[in-house]
């Protein structure tokens, strides 16, 4: 609490019988004492004082009780917190209901750039700093980063956006590839992956490409049937948790161009026991052809809904049928921001899955995939949908 000095009573005459009175007293409105004028303006100027001084100790305990830290409660007691603030009026009159990294590197890209006084700059990249991103989780122990999001979204009552990216033989060697190393360790990965989430709420985004490159052949026919069944299997264990959501990852409209050719593979996945299906991830595809897109594969899906990434999407893609249009392509823009407000019966949310940002490899100048690239990020704010 702030420090403010009460000030000094002037004197008091004499006055005989008087009875002495707490100024701070609950009942001092109805207790009768003779004061003379400069008394009563004092008492006025004190009341003020402990007024303000009210206030300010609630908004101390307000922003105690909102802000999290590592050496915070306990996992079961930041549940319950998230519990009861998922109903507090901030969190309901928020534009969504995702959880945004303090600590993103977006965020402190901006505290840097601040500090170097690049003040225009710092600004103009809180248009990404400021907004929820979603977290991918490392390789070879997903827990940590998992257990820091679900957390800090927990504290303010939000829904952290996870994406589980280790299928085995991922990304068919290219700038991405990795992932686990058999179907052994992808099981143990992704157990883990669960619980970390724990109660806590969490969208979590499952491995972006795997089906569409089946669907391409670019993954070989010999690993089909095992990926099928541990996108099956990662779908039941990630289901366990009380409070997620799983969204299946299905490509985007320039890459799979008709729908349909995704309606056999998904459904060998599991995605009837998913929430729905994800769209546009890492890609440019421009709003209203992802949701066409994704209405017709909704219909051949059960009517699944289906959430898209928005991140780099406001210019749409780079013109031309170029090989290497999806990496790092010059004039990009921010998309519609993170919101579960679509107004679209079939779309859940728009989210910002792909960190704007972050490199989609060393094209274009660009660091390893994934990797924070300031400059690429502050020319999609310049770019960004109007």
């Amino acid at each position: 609490m702030p420090h403010t000095s009460i000030p000094a009573p002037p004197p008091a005459p004499a006055v005989s019988h008087a009875k002495a009175i707490h100024p701070l007293c609950h009942d001092c409105r109805t207790t009768r004492l003779p004061v003379t004028v400069a008394q009563g303006v004092w008492m006025h100027r004190l009341l003020r004082t402990f007024t303000a001084l009210t206030a300010a100790a609630a908004l101390g305990l307000t922003a105690g009780c909102s802000s999290g830290s590592g050496s915070g409660p306990g996992k079961d007691e930041r549940e319950k917190k998230g519990e009861a603030a998922a109903a507090s009026p901030k969190a309901a009159a928020a534009p969504h209901r995702f959880w945004v990294d303090p600590q993103s590197e977006a965020a402190r890209q901006v505290r840097q750039w601040q500090e170097e006084g690049r003040t225009q700059d710092a600004e103009a990249l809180k248009s990404i700093a400021d907004q929820p991103m979603a977290v991918w989780p490392a390789g070879d122990d997903p827990a940590p980063d998992i257990e820091k999001a679900t957390a800090g979204a927990a504290d303010e009552g939000r829904t952290a956006v996870l994406v589980a990216y280790n299928i085995p033989h991922r990304d068919c060697g290219q700038h991405s590839a990795g992932g686990a190393h058999d179907a052994a360790y992808y099981r143990q990965w992704l157990g883990t992956f669960a619980t970390a989430i724990g109660n806590n709420k969490a969208l979590v985004i499952l491995e972006p490409d795997a089906i569409p490159h089946i669907v391409d052949g670019c993954t070989p026919a010999q690993y089909h049937e095992e990926r099928y069944e541990l996108l099956s299997e990662a779908i039941e264990r990630l289901k366990r948790q009380p409070n997620v959501k799983v969204y299946l990852d299905a490509g985007n409209p320039g890459w799979i161009d008709v729908a349909s050719k995704l309606t056999l593979p998904l459904r060998r996945a599991g995605v009837e026991r998913a929430d729905g299906f994800s769209l546009n991830v890492s890609n440019f595809q421009g709003d209203g052809t992802v949701k066409a897109y994704g209405r017709q594969l909704s219909a051949t899906v059960g009517g699944k809904h289906f959430v898209m990434d928005s991140s780099r999407n406001g210019k749409g893609p780079l013109a031309g049928d170029r090989q290497d249009a999806w990496c790092n392509p010059p004039g990009r823009g921010l998309g519609t921001p993170p919101t579960d407000r679509t107004g679209d019966p079939l779309l859940d949310a728009y989210l910002w899955i792909k960190r704007p940002g972050d490199s989609d490899g060393p094209c274009r100048g660009g660091p390893a995939a994934g990797q924070w690239w300031p400059d690429y990020a502050l020319g999609l704010v310049r770019n960004a949908k109007a």
